[in-house]
């Protein structure tokens, strides 16, 4: 059992409260899904429950973090630097139980994430593996020591479908307890018992912890209910009190006019309306005590809002791309494909499926690089990794409105606010922001252009569930290309209209089979 007790922490920086007197207990059989914005303090709340220490350069936090000698499991949103240096094998030897497990469980480990039993033993850098089989390597290795709490930080991120089913299994099937990050909201139905919301209400300056013991999707549809039923009995009794009002202060009126007016020469009529103006004041008390006790007008983080305005449509017979590609060859000089063909024309949307490692990301690269430079074109490119099409340097204000002007700004200021930005974070360096801030700030980049082509690695790999209904709508609606790679199931089944999997033998289609594992 895990239990924390009057937990809160604050950003040393702007000095935002992230997480106020948070009371929770975690038991044996478990399955929590913490969710919230980007930015509200997941991965924080993660790091300090594993080891305070973790937080302690940027962040205070005083709360009481209970164990009864359980055994805790944690994999990180990033592998740190140190870690990426390792080969797999020195990686995997660190952890003192891989000594000590045999070569026949090995081996049956290796093969129920999909990797070679070989893989293991590699002198292959931890940092030239794909994100996905760095995912697969840190999990079988946290494995390997039988904890009794996972703590898992975004491990859907970046692994293929097969291992995302393998991930779903993994959760369900384990004895102790889980707590674990991720966007993935089918991965999230499929595997959360219970869920631990984090809000940043009024402008992130109130935070607030919601704990529901109930599934994502239970969880979603009852609050929304609990919503409406809440704000509807709030404005009812408002427009009630708002008429009452109005009858009291015509009585109110009248009396005090009656006051002004009645003759000296009848006091025994003043005494009257003396005593009907004390009544009237009566009635002003209740009236204010009665207000105190109304059904207070719900609060809620509401998802972000943005739309597509500037982008124009793709001619439906336009040739998009025609690509061949006699070989695809990874960095390290791996051969990873053979006779690539993608013929794309007019607004299609296509995704590009394939096992981790098969060279999605480097296919994917390639077509930016071939299409970036076409004049008939106007093209966005959203790549995996961040730093390679953002500004790390600058801040978000300065990357979208690079002319500086105040009209510029000003806009620009307005459009982050809707994507739940605070004007601390408008002024933050774009590499402090987490990674779901910097995806949102990818959207609305392209929402700032005329693109009618989108190349995107993974867009919706960071997005909070909470957001990713309309991220997935406002992609849907893009009236021009999009040439994406997702693992992503359902961005796969509500944006995309066709699907390819990248396999040694080239890209072959794939529709039918990536929607059976979407819906099984």
């Amino acid at each position: 059992m895990l239990q924390i007790k009057s937990l809160t922490i604050t950003h040393r920086k702007d000095l935002r409260t992230i997480i106020q007197n948070f009371d929770f207990v975690l038991n044996r059989g478990d399955k929590a899904v913490l969710i919230g914005e980007e930015g509200n303090g997941k991965s924080t709340l993660l790091k300090w429950i594993y080891d305070p220490k973790l937080v302690k350069s940027y962040a205070e936090a005083d709360g009481i973090r209970a164990l009864q000698g359980e055994l805790i499991g944690y994999l990180p949103q990033e592998l740190a630097d140190e870690e990426k240096e390792k080969t797999v094998y020195d990686y995997f030897s660190e952890q003192l139980m891989f000594q000590e497990t045999n070569l026949y469980e090995l081996e049956k480990l290796a093969a129920e994430i999909g990797l070679p039993s070989t893989f293991i033993y590699t002198d292959q850098k931890m940092q030239s593996l794909s994100g996905g089989e760095r995912v697969k390597i840190q999990m079988a290795r946290l494995l390997l020591v039988h904890p009794d709490i996972l703590l898992l930080d975004e491990p859907s991120n970046d692994i293929d479908l097969s291992t995302l089913r393998w991930l779903e299994d993994t959760i369900n099937r384990f004895k102790g307890s889980v707590l674990f990050i991720s966007h993935d909201e089918m991965l999230i139905e499929r595997t959360a018992n219970r869920v631990i919301l984090l809000e940043q209400l009024r402008r992130k300056s109130m935070p607030r912890v919601t704990v529901a013991n109930m599934p994502f999707r239970t969880f979603m549809e009852e609050r929304q209910r609990a919503f409406d039923k809440q704000k509807q009995e709030a404005c009812s009794e408002r427009r009630e009190e708002k008429k009452a009002m109005e009858r009291f202060r015509r009585i109110e009126q009248t009396v005090e006019s009656d006051l002004r007016n009645i003759s000296r020469q009848d006091p025994h009529g003043g005494q009257l309306l003396k005593k009907k103006m004390k009544a009237v004041k009566s009635l002003e008390k209740r009236y204010d005590r009665e207000r105190g006790g109304m059904t207070e007008v719900p609060e809620m983080e509401s998802p972000i809002t943005i739309r597509f305005e500037h982008q124009r449509p793709m001619p439906a017979g336009k040739n998009v791309l025609e690509y061949n590609l006699p070989e695809l060859i990874a960095p390290d000089g791996r051969r990873l494909a053979e006779n690539v063909c993608l013929k794309v024309r007019g607004p299609n949307k296509v995704c590009i499926i394939g096992d981790n490692g098969t060279g999605k990301t480097t296919l994917i690269r390639k077509i930016a690089k071939e299409l970036l430079p076409r004049q008939d074109l106007n093209i966005f490119y959203m790549s995996q990794n961040y730093e390679e099409t953002l500004p790390f340097d600058r801040t978000p204000t300065e990357y979208l409105a690079p002319s500086g002007k105040k009209d510029d700004v000003t806009m620009v200021r307005t459009y982050l606010g809707s994507m739940k930005y605070t004007a601390d974070e408008m002024s933050h360096s774009i590499r402090e922001l987490s990674g779901g801030q910097k995806a949102k700030l990818l959207l609305l980049k392209i929402s700032l252009t005329e693109a009618n082509v989108l190349i995107l690695d993974e867009p919706t790999r960071n997005f909070s569930p909470l957001s990713g209904a309309t991220v997935r709508a406002v992609l849907k609606q893009f009236p021009g290309t999009i040439i994406s790679i997702s693992h992503d199931r359902k961005y796969i089944s509500e944006v995309c209209n066709t699907v390819y999997r990248l396999t040694s033998k080239g890209l072959e289609k794939d529709e039918k089979q990536a929607i059976a594992w979407m819906v099984r």
